[in-house]
């Protein structure tokens, strides 16, 4: 499946609204400037995992360049511009991800970091129904976050089966073909 069309599906599948891109678009203020708070538990929790650490740490300067990647796609999530392009950033997200060994049991879990620091703050800053109109448009980008950067690993897991049968192998192998094919 194409991405603008994956993305579709999911915006469906979430019953993501124009309201809810508002919403979002509306907490851009309050939730932004989170952003290096928010990479700084999000890289500290995935450090703890010895086979994490090295992915993230083995190379110098990796997690500084994370770090900056990480606000600017924390940022996204509330821009309010979910399309073609958005869906290609954050399926290119899981194939790098795949490519350099980090697996969606390392990614998802870490995920819940960000959205509990990221609801926190919202209850936080946000009064009467604004916060439940915030907490469901965010839990219904974050699914789609979620879904788009997954199904580039079943992308890169399929394409890599066809190379080899060891399955980190396989998810490296594809994520690297379809990187390359990309450009």
């Amino acid at each position: 499946m194409r991405a603008e069309e994956l993305l579709q599906t999911l915006v469906r599948r979430t019953g993501l609204t124009e309201q809810h891109v508002q919403t979002l678009r509306s907490l851009e203020p309050i939730a932004g400037p989170l952003a290096p708070e928010v990479a700084l538990a999000f890289y500290d929790y995935l450090g703890r995992d010895p086979e994490m650490h090295e992915i993230l740490w083995g190379v110098p300067g990796r997690v500084e360049r994370l770090y900056r990647s990480f606000a600017v796609w924390y940022r996204e999530i509330f821009a309010g511009v979910y399309d073609a392009n958005y869906a290609l950033r954050r399926m290119h997200i899981g194939l790098v991800h795949a490519r350099v060994g980090v697996r969606p049991g390392h990614f998802i879990p870490a995920v819940g970091i960000v959205q509990e620091l990221t609801l926190e703050h919202l209850r936080n800053a946000l009064r009467g129904s604004d916060i439940l109109a915030a907490i469901t448009a965010f839990e219904k980008i974050m699914s789609i976050e979620i879904a788009l950067m997954q199904e580039s690993y079943f992308s890169a897991l399929w394409e890599g089966l066809k190379l080899t049968q060891n399955e980190q192998e396989a998810l490296r192998e594809g994520a690297r073909v379809l990187l390359e094919q990309a450009h």
